[in-house]
């Protein structure tokens, strides 16, 4: 048995906030935000929408593109670095948003490799038997942890939630292989402090492209397949620079890899998911393809899956 996706979801908040927007309110320009980030525009959820309530959007449309009730899942794994409250988790409130009476439920926290953490977690319960559906979110409300006087960052995030509903899937479908990382010793990096969001560009920069191709070949070596395999890559959506880095180490074609980071701006944990979405609605990932899905974030962490997509 091999666990893989049934059904995917996102839920975006509809204010829209545009680099023009933040020349009003911070030293910084559209031209300088563009050519550094590739971001344009981000999502910004309302003072009334917490972490929870667009982890329920998403959550919602993924169950229901799965054909799986709430009552039918047994675990909800929730990725975030915004949780509501400290406690309870955000799984356990989405449980009770949902309904998912059975399901067992707990946050993980790695940033913004948080979602491929939470699909392998899910990943072993089905593959072991004890689970037949997990529900995986990644959702960040970033917007109420950032320092809006610090401009380098500023610009970067935007509030956002996926949901993937893992399963067991037929064939050579469903999750091939993964690798999951983590270095203590560049916390320091990229941590949230009393004014909100730290970050050294620099350093985080440097391992980002270094460790997003790295893992992207390994997990495709871990699948006893090739470069050439690929069909598609859906990179973390945080920097074009970084993204372009892991796309040329694979030598993938500009249009097989994913690209929504000027639209939605970085949504940490949520950001692939997101992505994934996108690309099925416009009809760029179908069923066989081979994706590779990579990701980094604060602690430092990292992870990436090779995935052949279908049920």
């Amino acid at each position: 048995m091999r666990a893989g996706a049934w059904g995917i979801g996102r839920y975006l908040p509809e204010k829209i906030v545009t680099n023009f927007d933040l020349e009003k309110t911070m030293d910084t320009s559209d031209e300088w935000i563009r050519t550094r980030t590739g971001i344009e525009e981000r999502r910004f959820a309302d003072e009334d929408v917490d972490t929870s309530d667009m982890a329920y959007g998403a959550a919602v449309k993924a169950l229901d593109d799965a054909g799986v009730s709430a009552e039918e899942l047994d675990m909800i794994l929730v990725a975030t670095v915004t949780p509501d409250q400290p406690f309870p988790s955000v799984a356990c409130m989405l449980q009770e948003k949902l309904g998912a009476k059975k399901a067992a439920a707990m946050d993980l926290s790695a940033a913004c490799a948080g979602f491929m953490y939470g699909m392998i977690t899910g990943k072993q319960f089905i593959e072991n038997g004890g689970y037949k559906h997990v529900l995986v979110v990644g959702v960040e409300k970033l917007t109420k942890i950032t320092n809006w006087d610090d401009r380098n960052t500023a610009v970067l995030f935007g509030d956002g939630a996926g949901a993937m509903v893992l399963g067991p899937v037929s064939g050579d479908r469903g999750i091939l292989s993964f690798e999951l990382g983590a270095d203590g010793t560049g916390a320091e990096h990229l941590y949230q402090g009393p004014d909100g969001l730290v970050m050294n560009g620099r350093e985080v920069f440097k391992f980002a492209v270094r460790q997003m191709g790295e893992s992207s070949v390994n997990v495709i070596e871990k699948a006893g397949l090739t470069k050439e395999d690929v069909d598609y890559l859906i990179p973390h959506q945080a920097n074009i620079r970084i993204m372009e880095s892991a796309r040329q180490r694979l030598e993938l074609p500009i249009e097989k890899m994913s690209k929504t980071v000027n639209k939605y701006g970085n949504t940490s944990a949520a950001s692939i998911p997101i992505s994934l979405v996108e690309d099925i609605e416009n009809g760029k990932v179908k069923d066989d393809d081979l994706l590779v899905m990579v990701g980094f974030g604060g602690g430092l962490t990292w992870g990436a899956i090779a995935l052949r997509w279908g049920k």
